[in-house]
Parts: structure tokens; sequence; C-alpha cells
């Protein structure tokens, strides 16, 4: 997710849009450069818990999101389903133990992109993206896989790559910060703090004082995201294809979120369809849809 991807931590897949064409999106005085942060294995403590108020990752937690999507080129319209599931796994990156979280993306039901992303949490509470191994995946007409791109694979301390912040500890609007720095491995991108008072309104919820970011990559310099993140949850929806008033194509909203082998933190269940967020200080939510996988 992003959790990319998270993300879901997603890339930034859409055509490119000038920055100055969306006015809107962009609020006055959010340009100033990205912060490279300072990486130090001695700032983590190994087996720390990532609880990060907007980026949790409890092992056994799977978030899906997904939505109708339309390609801006061709046209388009297809299914998209991101899950990402936190394992139970680390892998020690530039000598930290890193948290893996497998994301990936089904269209119309069948597998596109599968990626293992890797995240730590620093004694401050600040996040870190510290790699990830990704693959996309081409299919014939028959669907069956006949290439598969690696682009963007990446890890810490490999072929020079520096990693990033995924969420501050203490976000400010107008904080502009590195994801991720891999030139050699064409993986860069960037995020600011645009927002801390959001409100968003997506299957799994309805929530306030969100936190909104701006994503880009100097690889792709006209190409803009954005993404909501609401305490103790996590990435909640995703921005994508901005038109010239500010506006997406597509939302890709979360619609669940799910639990395998182990419990929420306590007091998290509350009976019900529907609960009330726990432990997430000044944010007014109704969440839905937490199950037990």
């Amino acid at each position: 997710m992003n959790r990319h991807s998270i993300p879901v931590r997603r890339r930034l897949l859409v055509s490119a849009l000038l920055l100055s064409a969306a006015p809107m999106l962009v609020p006055a005085g959010l340009n100033a450069a990205p912060v490279v942060p300072e990486f130090s294995p001695a700032n983590f403590t190994p087996g720390a818990a990532i609880d990060n108020p907007y980026f949790p990752l409890v092992p056994g937690t799977i978030f899906r999101e997904s939505a109708q999507v339309t390609d801006p080129d061709t046209g388009l319209s297809r299914f998209e389903e991101d899950v990402n599931t936190v394992s139970f796994s680390t892998v020690t990156i530039g000598g930290v133990p890193a948290r893996a979280v497998h994301a990936q993306v089904f269209f119309d039901g069948v597998l596109g992109e599968d990626t293992q992303d890797y995240y730590a949490q620093d004694k401050s509470g600040n996040v870190w993206y510290l790699g990830e191994d990704t693959a996309e995946f081409t299919r014939d007409a028959q669907g069956n896989i006949i290439d598969t791109d690696t682009t963007g694979t990446w890890r810490a301390g490999r072929h020079g790559d520096l990693p990033g912040f995924i969420m501050p500890a203490n976000p400010t609007i107008g904080f502009s910060y590195v994801q991720e720095h891999a030139p050699a491995d064409n993986a860069e991108d960037q995020a600011q703090i645009a927002s801390l008072t959001e409100t968003a309104s997506v299957p799994f919820g309805d929530f306030t004082n969100v936190l909104k970011t701006i994503e880009t990559s100097p690889l792709e310099p006209d190409v803009v995201e954005a993404k909501f993140y609401a305490r103790g949850v996590g990435e909640i929806l995703i921005w994508e294809n901005i038109d010239d008033a500010g506006q997406p194509l597509n939302r890709i909203p979360l619609v669940s979120v799910s639990v395998t082998s182990i419990p929420l933190p306590p007091g998290a269940w509350a009976g019900g369809a529907t609960i009330a967020l726990i432990g997430a200080a000044g944010c007014a939510c109704r969440m839905r849809r937490l199950t037990r996988a």
C-alpha cells in the first residue's frame, strides 16, 4: 500500500499531467525540496512494532482496496483490486529487520502485479520504506504470462539505494520527504503532507481529520497522485489521474480490513458490523467490515 503502496504504496501509473494544470491539487506553499532522511541502523530497535497511528502494520492484517478504474490513454475500464497482507516475516535490509507486506494487484480477477514491500519503524516513530521486490506481468490473450517486468525493485544499501519515510512520526503540513532514493533502480518516489483535516467516506467507513499526501517522482515530474490516511487504520483512499480541476479520474478506496490468525489490539472488537475506531485520538470515524479471514 504504496502498502504501496498500501500500500498499499502504489506506483505512479498515470499518464503525464502538468502540475501547473492542477492548481487545486497542490496547496500554496507546498513546494519545498524533499528531505532525504538520515538513516542509521542504530536508530531502530529489532522487533519493534510498527504502530505509527497513520501507518500501523499489525502482522496478519489484510487490507483490500478496489474500484472500477479507467485507463487514461485507452479509455479501457477494468476492475482493480489491491490486496495488501502484513506478513509475520521480516527481512534484514541495511542492518534493520524490516516487516514484509505482500502487495498484489488484480485486474478483472487476474494477478497483474506481485510485490513484497519492506517497512520498519525507528525509535522516534517514523516508518521507513526500506525496499521492494516487485514484478508486473504481461499476459497473452489466453491469460498466460509472457513477460515479467521487475523494474523498480530496490533495497536500501544495494546499488547506492537509500531508504526514506513512508510516514513521518510528526507530520506537519508542507513537510516534503523522500520515500525512496534509488536512481540506479528506477525508484524515486517522494511525498508531501498537504492536509491533516480531510474528510473521507469509503466503503470501510467514514473518517475525519484525515492526513492527505501529494506524491510525485522526479522520474515522472508531471505525474501526481494523492493518498489519504486515517489514524489507527492507515491508507484509506488513493486518487489517480488528476484532471485540470484537481479531481481524480480514478478513486480507489479501502473496502475491508480482515485479520488472519491473530486479533487486533485489545478493545478493537466492539461487536456488530460497525465499530468505533480505538486508539486514534483526533479521529472522529466509524468503520465497517472489520472481519476475520
